[in-house]
Order: C-alpha cells, then structure tokens, then sequence
C-alpha cells in the first residue's frame, strides 16, 4: 500500500512547513504528494520504495535527502548549520562556486527534517521554468478618452 494520500489542505506546502512542529508520516506524504513530480514514476521504483521505507520506519532526515536525490538531481546538499536553535540548510545548483555567485535554495527549522524539507521546496519552485511567450506582450494602457494622433509633418 502507497503511503501516498490526496491532499485535503489548500495552504502551500512552504507556508505547511514552516508552521509544521514535527514531521509525521501523513505530513511527509502531503509534501510529497504536493511536490514531486518523479516520485511515482515507474522507471524510479527501487527509489521511490527506499524512499516509502524511509517514510514508514520514520527516517524524516534520509526520507528528505533521498528525495532531494530522487526529484532534483542537479541540485546538491551545499551546507547545514545549527545557529541559536534553529537548522538552516542550502542547496545548490554549483557547489564549488562562492556563496555570493550562486544561487542557492535556502531553508530553516527547529527541526533538522523541516528544514531540508524546506530547501527542498524552494528548489523545486525555483526549478520550474517560467511560462513565457516567444514574443513579448505589449501592455495597452490606452484611456477611454485616447485618441491616436497622426503626427508626422509633410511641409
């Protein structure tokens, strides 16, 4: 049986984490269910069935990691720290380049869990690719009282 449920809470799953206490086997299956694309791929089933087994036996810390693995392969672990109470984790896209110059997914908890788990999230929302159109839209702010006006001068 999937530890997968539909979910029934509207909120983003970023705002669910950051009031999230402790991670629960439902909660973590929320997450998932909200954010993973590749999770119930038939390709990735030795993965996905680690990651379930993680989840079951309540491995929250591995379960995130292994996800991050699973759903995000070009994004790595860059740093985790523990600073006045809280777990603060980054993942990065170029690990080996400075702070300052990449771009990183950044996330932070009480819990070490949550706070992986938050990084997750943000990666995933900075790897969807903007919808954009191939030619730019013009913005017509014209008034109701507009009138185009022929302006050229021919004397």
């Amino acid at each position: 049986m999937s530890l997968l449920v539909e979910s029934q809470n509207p909120t983003e799953p970023g705002d669910r984490l950051r009031n999230a206490y402790a991670v629960t086997t439902e909660f973590l299956s929320d997450i998932v269910d909200q954010t993973c694309r590749r999770f119930p791929s038939v390709s990735q089933s030795g993965n996905t069935a680690r990651i379930e087994r993680l989840i079951q036996s309540g491995a929250w810390t591995d379960a995130a990691l292994a996800l991050i693995d699973l759903e995000l392969p070009q994004w790595q672990l860059r740093r985790i720290a523990y600073d006045e109470g809280e777990w603060h984790c980054a993942l990065s896209r170029e690990r080996e380049l400075p702070d300052w110059l990449d771009q990183s997914a950044e996330g932070r908890h009480a819990d070490l869990a949550l706070a992986i788990l938050s990084a997750f999230v943000e990666a995933q929302r900075l790897s969807v690719p903007l919808r954009r159109p191939s030619v730019p839209a013009m913005r017509c702010d014209a008034g109701a009282l507009y009138e185009p006006v022929l302006s050229d001068n021919f004397g």
